[in-house]
């Protein structure tokens, strides 16, 4: 379906996110111009019926006003890219940041360019790679007359109501978040949601692969275990004696269970691949939102605790216990292995 509302965005960043954001934006019937330090990403979307920019001030001069500009840049690139902006843009444009930035940010760089008259819009985006095709999550954050004006995009951009059964219990008739996007409230608000959206899916992610793990772990009793005085011995092994399809139980709970979701279909399809996910290193990385919303949990005495381990969980995975583990081996009399002394 195209828009009876076509806008023109430009688009900085065309990183996997951004370059689908604008192909989404243009199958809909709205125009963008793009613009990337990498050309060659700046070119193939040009091919695709995007207007090339060679420079963020060459993008502001293609832009007719009231101008829109959508960052899709890394969070540590954010305020220099609003810093070079400033002094290129007119009273009413509109900078959106939709990547994951800290929302405290927001509402420093909204005072930055409120002098300006420009508008300043942060945008908590969920989608992934998916979302070309899914559409987007959005979670809004700015002022009510800004987010109004870019209704048209936000509607192009998100998945519609029809990507969702209707909720049986709700009794509002009014509001845009059947449509997968909404308004938070002011600056920062979009990013807080969204920063607290990614603290949830680290928990959930942590408990689906723990599950997993256990299950996959189901045959202890029929391996052979060290027996000595530094080994918890297994109780009672006959019942742990299953040899369990990890990938057949991902797929299982695919349908009707209640832990079915997206995150499941994503293990499904890596387990489906390769049972053993050769293909994936252990290491898990965190950019930034998982630490945030442990930090306002902590700020508003929230209890948090499986997120926070989650978020813990995370950098384990990356090798940052190690110092710790060496710790409690030293701790134990354990030196290369061997115990020296029992404790």
């Amino acid at each position: 379906m195209t828009t009876d509302t076509p806008m023109q965005l430009g688009m900085v960043g065309l990183g996997r996110m951004g370059a689908n954001l604008v192909r989404r934006l243009m199958r809909d019937g709205h125009s963008c111009v793009a613009y990337d330090l990498d050309a060659d990403a700046v070119g193939e979307l040009a091919r695709e019926g995007a207007t090339a920019a060679s420079s963020l001030k060459d993008l502001v001069g293609r832009l007719g006003r009231p101008r829109t500009l959508w960052l899709m840049v890394p969070a540590g690139v954010v305020q220099p890219t609003v810093d070079e902006l400033a002094g290129m843009l007119d009273p009413e444009d509109i900078v959106i940041d939709g990547g994951n930035s800290y929302y405290r940010d927001d509402i420093t760089r909204a005072e930055q360019l409120r002098p300006h008259g420009v508008h300043y819009v942060d945008c908590g985006t969920s989608g992934g790679v998916w979302g070309l095709e899914r559409g987007y999550c959005l979670m809004v954050g700015g002022d009510r007359e800004a987010v109004l004006r870019l209704d048209p995009l936000l509607r192009t951009i998100a998945p519609g109501a029809g990507s969702a059964e209707p909720t049986p219990g709700r009794t509002a008739t009014t509001g845009t978040a059947p449509d997968g996007y909404l308004h938070c409230g002011p600056n920062g608000a979009g990013h807080f949601v969204k920063m607290v959206h990614n603290g949830v899916e680290y928990g959930m992610m942590a408990a689906i692969a723990e599950g997993l793990s256990i299950i996959e772990h189901a045959d202890a009793g029929l391996r052979d275990r060290t027996v000595d005085a530094e080994t918890a011995p297994l109780r009672d092994p006959d019942a742990y004696a299953y040899d369990i399809d990890v990938a057949e139980v991902a797929e299982v709970w695919r349908r009707g269970s209640v832990v079915g979701s997206w995150l499941v279909d994503l293990v499904a399809d890596a387990l489906a691949r390769s049972p053993e996910l050769g293909g994936f290193a252990g290491r898990v990385s965190d950019s930034g939102e998982g630490r945030w919303t442990v930090q306002a949990a902590v700020d508003e005495s929230v209890p948090a605790p499986v997120i926070t381990a989650a978020l813990y969980e995370r950098y384990a995975s990356r090798g940052l216990g190690e110092f710790t583990g060496k710790l409690l081996s030293a701790m134990r009399g354990e030196f290369g292995g061997h115990a020296e002394k029992a404790g």
